[in-house]
């Protein structure tokens, strides 16, 4: 990152994607460690859990219309016993998915935001340096994460009151429908801010001291004033994660009719796009983090960041809040 700091400030959502694929062809070796060991894994097991998933509930919703249509009773206690087998394997499978999806999600998000702030301050990078700091972080990422969750099961708990006291309080009349459209509105608005909010969280639990729902009011504070930009690219992110999403579903999972190597060839084809993506997402949001500190004027000492980041005898230090925010520059 050979850009000045006091300049990071200006970056639109061009210059933010321009600097991110600047750091990741300058340091491409890593970043592509880093995908083999973390972000790869990572994509396996989300479209692995796409197509285990649609066997899955395609098996039950099969045995629940011949339930529906068994003429004998011992035929009828058989189905049952079978969807409620599926049924459990199905969330047993679930419960799996989410637990090594997060793992990996988590200590994919450690080892870019580390690495990239390894290159911020010009310090020596290896592979080994890079995963050894990771497990420590992934601690302080995974406290962030629980808090977030929460945070967000009370805004839906909250929100899904919202919405059915206004549709028994308006069942009679014709505003029901219009009310409820707003509504859903601003709680979509509110679930991709409190999203945006919690990824720029896990940047600041890396590289400050901050982490839990004081990284997350710090997010919350840093991301004032570049928001518009953030929600922008943010967008653009999740619509492309949906298109490759739709795309895997749509033509590997239910292509069927395509023949297995088309098949083959979607898979592979939608396998190494979504880990490019996850991994210049990752890459983005640590950028936005430094962006937003210029936009505030927060100057980093880039020696001061070098030393916390270094790993000595195997430890992790982060950073604390008077070494990030040492001075206010003027522009």
């Amino acid at each position: 990152m050979d850009r000045e700091q006091e300049e990071m400030q200006f970056l639109g959502f061009f210059g933010i994607y321009r600097e991110s694929y600047k750091l990741i062809i300058s340091c491409r070796k890593i970043f592509s460690k880093i995908t083999l060991a973390l972000i790869i894994p990572l994509t396996f097991i989300f479209f692995l859990h796409m197509e285990v998933s649609g066997l899955l509930f395609g098996k039950i919703m099969h045995a629940e219309v011949e339930l529906d249509e068994a003429q004998s009773p011992a035929r009828a206690h058989k189905l049952r016993d079978f969807i409620s087998s599926e049924v459990a394997y199905f969330w047993l499978f679930k419960a799996a998915y989410f637990t090594l999806y997060l793992i990996f999600s988590l200590l994919s998000t450690a080892a870019v935001v580390y690495t990239v702030a390894s290159i911020y301050t010009a310090r020596e990078l290896t592979f080994g340096k890079v995963m050894s700091v990771v497990p420590k972080v992934w601690k302080r990422l995974m406290v962030t994460f629980l808090c977030a969750f929460a945070t967000m099961f009370v805004y839906q708990v909250v929100a899904v009151l919202v919405l059915v006291s206004c549709a028994i309080l308006l069942i009679q009349t014709d505003a029901v429908d219009a009310v409820l459209a707003v509504v859903l509105f601003f709680f979509i608005v509110g679930f991709l801010y409190m999203t945006m909010v919690w990824q720029l969280a896990s940047v600041v639990s890396v590289l400050e001291e901050a982490y839990g729902f004081q990284a997350m009011m710090k997010s919350k504070n840093l991301i004032k004033g570049k928001l518009w930009v953030s929600i922008v690219i943010f967008v653009k992110l999740i619509v492309g994660f949906g298109i490759i999403q739709t795309a895997f579903e749509v033509l590997v999972v239910e292509g069927s009719s395509l023949g297995m190597g088309k098949r083959i060839f979607y898979a592979i084809l939608c396998f190494l796009l979504l880990s490019k993506l996850i991994l210049f997402g990752l890459v983005v949001q640590t950028v936005i983090y430094f962006v937003c500190k210029s936009y505030h004027h927060e100057n980093i000492d880039k020696s001061v960041l070098s030393d916390h980041l270094a790993v000595y005898l195997g430890e992790y230090v982060p950073l604390k809040a008077k070494d990030v925010q040492l001075e206010q520059f003027q522009v």
